[in-house]
């Protein structure tokens, strides 16, 4: 029987990979060594299969991007694109014998331009850091994920994230104008525009948003900003019930208010967040509203909203005093799906995003199907947008609690597809969901989608196993 290649003498085939990369590499860009090598075979999702890299590569420039694209088409090798690897959906795992290209050393801000608002950045950049440096000169990069302290701007850009602020100011999709993007066989294409306006032929830049890596390696984005708004201000309301909270959100929406921050929290994850950091949030509530507002004068805004809450039956309405107290409110709830965690060492966080109107059905299915399952599933959402993250607390070493977490895992996902939904808001679809995305966008969808990424990726090996 004649094998191939990497099947006779895998060790000679990582050697010879190694070598071609190192021709067009600093030494310290390629990483062998096994022990380090498995620390970047997976993101942070559970259930998700992971391989082992034959190499990590971690460039500095286009040029090394562009090498290593060349190398792997040249040798039929796959890629998988990798940022902080922050991810829930498992879409930065690792395939066997593949190189796992990490950009996190490409964080370089190359430019902010307060006259045409716009930030030119490298995908290494870190989210948080982005938005320290151009709030420095009196603008703002909206889009704020929990982990925006760690993750970076080419991951947000892989999995088209949102964040806490997307009620009124959007998400990651409609910051990004423009991409350098290194293809599968190494070539450089660019994408959009750094102007304001530009519809000139088909949309790449959105096409390349969300791909999760499976289409391109973007690595320089430009970016729209904003001008920094006043320093928000967080009201708190506690409930008797998450369907009486979700009424709440219904009436704030339905009133024309446009707060800058719309969040739930049930009294599981008030009660995590509190067994962590100690924070005094109530836990006698049954569900916890976050609205802020960024307005000159959010005074009357916050007494319109705690007014509307008070008559969707709120328990208790307490508007932040300072800028300070707000911070805390924000704080507790970017811990939330840490905190979570700790409940049973292990969690799987669903991404389901329903019309707003259905956000109760949402939580009251997931009560029931928590109950179905004896199982911990708190809820947190950016209610403002209807994306609910139920999050399965349970055992991973625990084999029949791990089945019903999975269990419960996909009926949520049909329960939100059920209710006019979809299966992620904001995580992207990885790994964990492949089953889904054929369930939501139908076998003519999946077609369609498997036919773009022939074109760009015609050997597929930018990212395989992802998607579909």
């Amino acid at each position: 029987m004649i094998m191939s290649r990497t099947e006779a003498a895998p060790d000679q085939a990582r050697g010879d990979l190694t070598e071609r990369l190192l021709a067009g590499l600093p030494a310290e860009a390629v990483l062998t060594d096994p022990d380090v090598t498995g620390s970047y075979a997976n993101d942070m999702a559970s259930f998700c299969p992971a391989g082992a890299p034959a190499v990590v590569v971690l460039p500095r420039t286009v040029e090394e991007v562009q090498h290593v694209m060349r190398t792997a088409t040249e040798l039929r090798v796959p890629v998988v694109p990798q940022g902080a690897r922050t991810g829930l959906s498992g879409g930065a795992n690792a395939s066997d014998g593949c190189i796992a290209l990490s950009l996190t050393k490409m964080d370089r801000i190359l430019e902010i331009n307060p006259v045409d608002r716009i930030a030119v950045v490298e995908p290494g950049v870190i989210n948080a850091a982005l938005s320290r440096a151009v709030n420095e000169v009196g603008l703002c990069y909206p889009p704020d994920p929990s982990s925006w302290e760690m993750c970076t701007i080419g991951g947000n850009i892989g999995t088209a994230s949102g964040g806490l602020c997307c009620v009124k100011y959007g998400v990651t999709a409609e910051y990004v104008l423009g991409l350098d993007v290194v293809l599968a066989d190494g070539r450089l294409m660019s994408t959009g525009r750094r102007t304001a306006k530009g519809v000139a032929g088909y949309d790449l830049t959105r096409l390349f948003v969300g791909s999760e890596g499976s289409l391109g390696v973007v690595v320089r984005a430009v970016l729209a900003l904003k001008p920094q708004p006043p320093q928000q201000l967080v009201l708190a309301a506690e409930f008797a019930s998450a369907a009486a909270a979700c009424d709440a959100v219904c009436r704030i929406m339905a009133g024309g208010h446009v707060p800058s921050l719309l969040e739930l929290m049930d009294r599981t994850t008030v009660k995590a967040v509190n067994n962590i950091a100690n924070m005094g949030l109530p836990e006698t509530t049954e569900a916890l509203l976050l609205a802020a507002f960024d307005t000159p004068d959010p005074a009357p805004d916050l007494a319109a909203v705690g007014a509307l809450c008070e008559a969707a039956g709120a328990t208790q309405v307490v508007p932040a005093d300072d800028a300070a107290e707000s911070e805390l409110l924000l704080q507790a709830r970017r811990l939330s799906l840490t905190a979570l965690e700790a409940v049973r060492g292990v969690t799987m966080i669903d991404d389901v995003c329903v019309p707003r109107s259905r956000l109760g059905d949402l939580i009251e299915g997931v009560e029931r199907i928590a109950d179905k399952h004896q199982l911990t599933i708190g809820v947190v959402a950016h209610a403002g947008d209807g994306n609910t993250h139920p999050t399965v607390c349970f055992d991973a070493a625990d084999p029949d609690e791990s089945r019903r977490a999975r269990e419960s895992f996909d009926e949520i996902m049909a329960l939100g597809l059920e209710l006019g939904g979809t299966i992620t808001g904001e995580h992207g679809v990885g790994v964990l969901k492949k089953e889904w995305l054929a369930r939501e966008i139908g076998p003519v969808g999946i077609e369609m989608q498997r036919a773009i990424k022939q074109a760009f990726d015609p050997l597929g090996i930018l990212n395989p196993g992802k998607l579909f």
